[in-house]
């Protein structure tokens, strides 16, 4: 159709581990060239196991075949190490793909991360110029937007400092305000918005879905909040283990799905276990379960007049007397309820905490458990819907237990 603007075919990229190139300039040139004119690698092994991902490197994208069209709105939703940043790297033309290819129509903006594409000893206003030209535009394209985006930024007292002196957050607003701003069709963003601050979050979203829904932009975004996507998004594109598992034309779909609710009908209840991916010395969760009054862990669904406990194991190597912690409650995306720790005192080595929930306090269906953590006023340690740190519980009518075994 004439209105597909992003087209991937069999896109697929695969990383060596701890190698960087060939050796030597002429190897590569010879590498690229043969891969320019579609041809093997001249200097990749022979057989069907030459990128075996258990020796020499693995595929951080397989396979990958979709289409977007003009004026969607996509959210791409998956695990941390799904490939999500990989494939956008490869839509903006940042890294070139090992297999298959992708068709683009129209000009890319991309946010990928904090200051891409800026260069630390050039001004605010320099770097909006910087920007453009990267997109293609001419200086009196960019000149005409210079007001609007930096209204936009809200850095006016600072447009003319080098960047290299912004913090973060200034970072991220110069960031998407040029990203937004500048004339592009397609626009990219990956989870830069964790940066902001609420109220720059809530207006960066705004913008983005005027962007997409008033002037037809194409949007592709990547975040764990799922409150996000659900607001920004119209389609959904769920990635697992590099490759695609589901694409939906609903996002409410796509997030349900990955969330593991399912269709509505699904009973689910399920911890969470640390596997080694997550430390933080003043805070490492190491498992949450959902379990009844006698510490038995539940599976399957929770009556609805039974009540029940979230317990929370964590580490703490270095103590902090302003550490805090918290669970969210959510139905789908909808927030329901804060349960705060206020009585719990750190103590170095393993703590657990136990939440008490009291019979008919949720009505029939799944829910979403997120963990919130921190140093107040200081560092966040894990942010809600931020992270993989997630459980769920089922609650039903039944009057049914399922037990698993100590």
């Amino acid at each position: 159709m004439s209105d597909i603007v992003i087209k991937a075919e069999n896109l697929s990229k695969y990383y060596r581990l701890g190698v960087i190139n060939n050796g030597t300039l002429f190897r590569d040139i010879q590498t690229w060239w043969a891969l320019k004119r579609g041809k093997d690698d001249p200097h990749s092994k022979i057989g069907q196991n030459k990128y075996d991902p258990t020796k020499e490197g693995f595929w951080a994208l397989k396979d990958l075949n979709f289409e977007i069209h003009q004026g969607d709105r996509v959210g791409i939703i998956g695990k941390n190490g799904a490939g999500k940043s990989t494939l956008l790297k490869i839509l903006s033309r940042i890294t070139a793909p090992t297999e298959g290819s992708v068709k683009i129509k129209g000009r890319v903006a991309s946010l990928l991360e904090v200051g891409t594409g800026f260069h630390g000893e050039l001004t605010g206003r320099e770097n909006i110029y910087l920007n453009g030209a990267i997109l293609g535009m001419k200086r009196r394209e960019v000149t005409r937007k210079m007001d609007e985006i930096i209204a936009f930024s809200e850095i006016e007292h600072h447009i003319d400092t080098p960047v290299k002196r912004y913090s973060s957050g200034m970072y991220v607003r110069l960031a998407f305000a040029v990203a937004a701003h500048l004339e592009s069709e397609i626009l990219i963003a990956d989870e830069v918005l964790a940066v902001g601050d609420a109220a720059f979050q809530k207006k960066a979203l705004g913008k983005m879905n005027d962007l997409a829904t008033g002037e037809g932009r194409t949007v592709l975004f990547v975040s764990h909040n799922m409150n996000q996507v659900k607001n920004l998004c119209s389609k959904g594109l769920v990635l697992e283990k590099g490759r695609v598992v589901r694409q939906d034309d609903n996002i409410n779909d796509s997030i349900n799905w990955y969330l593991g609710i399912g269709d509505g009908e699904t009973i689910l209840t399920r911890g969470w276990k640390n596997d080694g991916s997550f430390y933080h010395k003043h805070f490492t969760p190491l498992e949450m379960s959902i379990v009844d009054e006698n510490d038995n862990p539940i599976e399957g669904m929770i009556p609805y007049d039974k009540g029940f406990k979230i317990k929370l194991r964590f580490q703490v190597d270095v103590l902090d007397t302003i550490g805090c912690l918290w669970l969210e409650i959510y139905r789908n995306t909808e927030y329901i309820l804060r349960l705060e720790d206020v009585n719990h005192i750190f103590k170095r080595d393993e703590n657990c905490v136990y939440f008490e929930i009291s019979p008919r306090t949720f009505l029939p269906g799944t829910y979403k458990i997120a963990l919130g953590s921190c140093l107040k006023n200081t560092l966040w340690i894990v942010q809600p819907n931020a992270s993989d740190i997630v459980s769920f519980f089922s609650i039903g009518e039944g009057n049914t237990y399922n037990f698993i075994s100590k």
